[in-house]
Parts: structure tokens; sequence; C-alpha cells
């Protein structure tokens, strides 16, 4: 057999469909897959449950249930079913099946092929919904899937777009072969039954000659027996004997292989009857195919007189119509000539036209050479205004930074003001107390002496070391702050600002190449338009140089979208490096903060030991004047530190301002990109 090529899904799913509308019936055979509905008892069962009254148990008697592995039995039952489904349709549904739709039966038995299951499924689908009980039908093929139900209505439109309603023309011819197909199948099926019955008799007559073997053996040990008896006549008289059992035993054998021998002669009798009956039948359908194949030949030769007929008709018509064509293109001839004349009048006058637009065109040559000039004088001018455009984004970016600088410096010119007017206060204030305690110190000598000696004991010994401790701890904290922090931050504003700057310089260069590409765009829809106004004419040297500059144009074009995806990916190669510079900002204001936080706790404990001292200081002496010049210290090292860490505050907000401003940038970019 040849190799069997991949079927196509669709008809795959047909037939996996349909045998799933086959379940819904409930029928004694079992119809789950392909092998089982070869046999084609389901089909039977489905078909009597259809239509009853046309498919009866007479004729679902026919079909042999016990099929096995038999493929000739398959072949017979699968044809009872295919006749009984052109019977049904010819006769009473009126239609003729096309030869499309009919399977090859050999297929199915043999090869268990889907495909050709599939039409014989589709058929039986056809008788169900043509019924009387087609809206039965109908309901059930509805409750399916919604995958399955596609399947099944398509292969409804299929089979009724396939379907040819029988012409009362052709009713006679179609009869003849319908007639001749029945008797061609009546014919086959006789074939086959004799050669089930030729091989049933070879078997039969093979077990006779073993019977005849077996009875001839059994004839020679009778009559070795019967010697045996002879010999032994005295010892048949005792039926307990050994010998006489075995003779009756022999004996009841001999009549059952005789009853058994009888019973198959009377089947060979039978069998053989049968033979020369559907030998007889066999004869006469050999008599009518003759018959009917003789007319078939004469309808042929009458179809063929008819289609004879018919060209030789078709063929006067189409004369008629070419004369008629022929009177009428005579017609129109007088009419053409007349209008020759007119045409060659305007030929003339065209002529004329062509001469002076020859000369425009000349005309428009020096124009265009001009235009062409002044295209490149306008291209030099958008070169130096590109370039006149970055210096001035670059201006206006270090403008802001300077505005930005000089906001700042601004800003710590007033603290500066306010820390002089808050020193002058101090000092006058000092100035005062200080002459207040020398005439104290003159007045009260002898008990200041007192007093200084019990303070002199009192202050050194718990506040100075402290006080001392406190200085040394705020110098290394300000050292480690002016060393450390200091240098990142400055490393990180240049670096920020130089990643500002190309950020500017490529959002420049970007919008220059938008407007470039706009003007491009433009250009190109300008020569679209003059390429479209001289197609209608046949000038090939002008449309020949506008496709060039076109060409030009397009290529000026890929070249900026090129330089403009590689400032995009430039600009996006940048942005990590802006947002690791903005993490490491955010974690220098996290140790600003922090030590902000230490920087508080030591000013709580300075406040805390100040006031400890003036309260040793006021229990000793109320006259005595609290300040001294080691709290001076202590106020001005607060005072600085206090500048110190306004001056850190300024520089994160400038530095938050900067991350905001920048952030605010990159969005603002992300969002014109984005816009078409």
């Amino acid at each position: 057999m040849e190799e069997t090529q991949p079927l196509p899904q669709s008809e795959l799913a047909l037939c996996d469909s349909l045998i799933i509308w086959l379940q819904t019936f409930s029928t004694a055979a079992p119809c789950q897959d392909v092998k089982q509905l070869t046999s084609g008892v389901a089909m039977a069962q489905v078909l009597h449950q259809i239509d009853v009254a046309w498919f009866d148990e007479s004729w679902l008697s026919r079909i042999k249930e016990d099929t096995g592995d038999n493929w000739r039995i398959k072949a017979s039952n699968l044809k009872k079913v295919l006749q009984g489904i052109m019977s049904y349709y010819n006769e009473f549904l009126g239609q003729q099946i096309s030869e499309e739709l009919i399977p090859d039966l050999n297929q199915i038995t043999e090869c268990s092929d889907s495909v050709e299951l599939g039409r014989l499924l589709q058929l039986i689908l056809g008788c169900a919904v043509n019924c009387e009980k087609k809206q039965e039908h109908i309901q059930n093929i509805m409750t399916l899937e919604e995958s399955v139900q596609h399947v099944v209505m398509t292969a409804i439109q299929e089979l009724m777009s396939k379907e040819i309603v029988s012409s009362p023309t052709n009713d006679a011819v179609g009869e003849l072969e319908q007639q001749l197909k029945r008797a061609l199948e009546e014919l086959q099926e006789a074939l086959a039954e004799k050669e089930e019955l030729r091989q049933r008799c070879q078997e039969l007559d093979m077990q006779v000659t073993a019977l005849q073997d077996e009875k001839n053996s059994l004839v020679s040990e009778n009559e070795m027996m019967n010697e045996k008896l002879d010999q032994l006549d005295g010892s048949f008289d005792d039926p307990n004997t050994m010998v006489a059992k075995k003779y009756f035993h022999a004996q009841l054998q001999l009549e059952q292989l005789q009853e058994e021998n009888f019973r198959l002669e009377a089947a060979k009798d039978d069998y053989r009857v049968h033979c020369e009956e559907l030998e007889k039948q066999l004869i006469e359908f050999q008599h009518r195919n003759d018959e009917l194949t003789s007319l078939a030949e004469e309808t042929r030769a009458l179809k063929d007189e008819i289609d004879v007929l018919r060209a030789t008709s078709d063929k006067a018509n189409k004369l008629e119509s070419t004369v008629e064509i022929y009177r009428q293109k005579l017609q129109d001839l007088n009419d053409l000539r007349k209008q020759v004349k007119t045409l060659q009048e305007t030929n003339m006058m065209y002529m004329h036209n062509t001469v002076s637009l020859e000369e425009e065109l000349k005309k428009a040559n020096a124009a265009r050479t001009q235009l062409e000039t002044y295209k490149r004088q306008v291209q030099d001018l958008h070169v130096k205004l590109s370039s006149e455009s970055k210096r001035a984004d670059t201006l206006a970016f270090e403008m802001k930074r300077l505005e930005e600088k000089h906001e700042a410096l601004l800003k710590e010119k007033e603290r500066l003001i306010e820390q002089r007017d808050t020193l002058k206060e101090t000092n006058e204030e000092l100035r005062c107390s200080q002459v207040q305690q020398d005439h104290l110190n003159q007045a009260d000598a002898s008990v200041a002496k007192s007093y200084e000696n019990l303070a002199a004991e009192i202050m050194p010994v718990e506040y100075r070391e402290v006080f001392i401790r406190l200085q040394h701890e705020n110098k290394m904290l300000r050292l480690q702050q002016e060393g450390t922090e200091n240098e990142r931050i400055e490393e990180l504003q240049e670096q920020l600002e130089q990643k500002h700057r190309k950020m500017n310089e490529l959002e420049t260069e970007q919008r220059l190449s938008k407007e470039r590409i706009r003007e491009l765009q433009q250009q190109i829809e300008d020569l679209q338009k003059s390429l479209q106004e001289q197609g209608s004419k046949s000038e090939g040297e002008s449309s020949s140089k506008l496709k060039q500059k076109l060409e030009a144009h397009m290529e000026k074009l890929t070249e900026v979208h090129e330089e403009l995806q590689k400032k995009q990916e430039l600009i996006e190669d940048l942005q990590p490096d802006v947002n690791q510079n903005v993490q490491k900002i955010n974690e220098l204001e996290a140790a600003l903060q922090k030590k902000d936080e230490d920087m508080k706790a030591m000013e709580e404990r300075y406040k805390m030991y100040l006031e400890k001292a003036r309260n040793v200081i006021k229990t000793l002496d109320p006259k005595l004047n609290p300040a001294s010049a080691e709290i001076m210290l202590l106020r001005k090292q607060l005072a600085e530190k206090e500048r110190r860490i306004e001056i850190l505050e300024s520089e994160c907000k400038v530095a938050k301002f900067r991350d905001y401003e920048e952030k605010l940038i990159v969005s603002a970019w992300y969002n014109k990109v984005k816009i078409p």
C-alpha cells in the first residue's frame, strides 16, 4: 500500500465532531472511536432511530453484528448502510447525492480512514436534519459544545450546497444510473457471499475428509477389536471386565461420530443447494447487468447528441451576436472618422502649446538653479542657527547655575548679617557686664577672693575637663565633615552639573533634529505633490530629478532619525548615573541628619552643664556676673557649630532643589518624546 499523507485538521475535526454527535443516540453497539464504527452496526442503529419507517427492522436485520476482524463482512455492512442512505435521499427526500460526498468504503474497512468515515457520517447527518423529526435532532445538536456545533453546522451547509435536486428532464437517465449502481452493488454483495460460501464449503470438505480419515481409523480399530472379541468371546459375556467396558465406550463414540458425520453431510448438502441458488441469481444479475449496460450506452449516445445540438445552438447564437456587433461597429466607424478630423485640428493646437511650454520650461530651469542656491543658503543658515541655539542653551544653563549660586550667596550674606548683629549685641552685653564686674571687684575684693577660691576649687575639677573634651570632639567632627562630606558633595555636584550640561546639549540637539525632520517631511510632501501634479504629463527628465531629490531627502531623514535614536540612547545611558548620584545625595543627607541629631544631643549636654555652672555661681554669689571666659568660648563654638549646620542645611536644600529640577527636566523630556 502507498504511504498515507497527513490528514488536514479540518477533516479530522469533522470526523471527531460527528462521532460526538453520533454518541447522543442510544445505540447498543459501541461508537466511541473510528475503529468501532468501521463495522457499520452503530450507524445502522442510528439510521433506524432517525426514521423507523424507512430503516425498519427487516432492513436492520440484514446488518450482521458479529463482524470481528473480517473486513469482508464490514464492507458488506457498510455497503448496505450506504445503499439505504442513497435510496433514502433519492426516493424519500427527492435529492441526488453528489459524487464528491460518496465515501470510499474500502478505505474505511481496510485502513480505518477518518476522512471517508467523516463523509459517511455527514450523509447520516443529512438524513437526520431532513427527516420528519428534524427539529428534535437539531435541538440535540444545539446541546453540544460550541466548537462541535460549529463543525456540525458547517458540515450541514457543505452538504446542502453540494446536493443536486434531480431535474425532470434527466429522470430516466438518473433512474437507469441508480439501477445500474444498485445492480453492481448487489452483484458485488453476491460475489462476496459466494466467496464466503466457497470458503465455508472448503472448510466443510476439509472437516469431512478429516472425519472420514477418523472414521477409517475407527473402522480399522473396530476390526481389530472385533478380532480381539473373537479371540475373547468368553470375556464379553462378563460385563464387569475391562474389555467389555472399552467395547461399550468405543461403540458410544462410534455412534456419536456417525451422528456428527450425518449432520455435516446434511449441512454440506444445504450449502451446496444454497450455492447453486446463488449461482442462478448471479447469472440473472449478469443478464440484467448486460441489459442495463446496453440501456446506459443508449442514454450516453443520446446525451452526446444533445450536447452536440446544444453546442451548435450556442454557436448560432454567438454568430448572431457577432453580426449585430459588426453592424454597430459599422455605424460607429462613421462617427470615428468625424472624431479623427476634430482630433487632427486639436493636435495642431497642442503642437503650438508644446512650443510655448518648452520656452516656459527653459525659464523654469533657470529659476530652479536660483532656487537651489537659495536652498543651500537656507541650509547654511540652519546650521548656524543650530550652533547658536546650542550655545544659547549652554549659556542659559550656565546662567541658571550662576543664579542659583547668587541666591545661595545672598542667603549666606543675610545669615552672616544676622550673625553679625547678634554678635554685636552679645559684645555690648559682655562689655557692660565686664564694667559692672570691675566695679564689683574693686568694692568687694576680699569677698570675691574667698568666692573665687571656692569657684576655682569647684569649676576646674568638674567642668573644664568636660569642656575641653567637648571642644576636641567638636573639632574632630568639624574636620571629618569638612574632609569627607564636603568633598563628596562637591564631586557629586560637579558630576550632576556635567550630566545636566550633557542632557541640555542632547535636548537641544534633539529639538533641532525634530525641527529638521519636520522641515524634511514638509519638503517631501511638497515633492510628492509636485510629482503627483507632473505624473499626468510625460515629462521624464523633471520627474526623475524630483525622484532623486525625494530619495536624497529620504536618506537625510533616515540619517536624522538614526542620530535621534543615538541621542536617546545616550540620554538613557546617562539616566542611571543621575539616579545613582541622587541615591548618594540621599545617603549623605541621612548621614547629615544623623550628625545633626548628635550635635543636638551635644547642645543639650552643653546647656545642661551651663545651667549647672550658673546655678553654682548664683549660689556662691548672686552679684557675680555668670558670663566667664570659658562660657563665652563655648558660646562661640556653639555659634560656629550652628553656622556650619546652617551651611550644610542650605547645601542640602540646594542639592534637593537640583535633584527635583533634574527629575522635572527628565520627565518633561520623556513626555516630549512620547508625544507623536
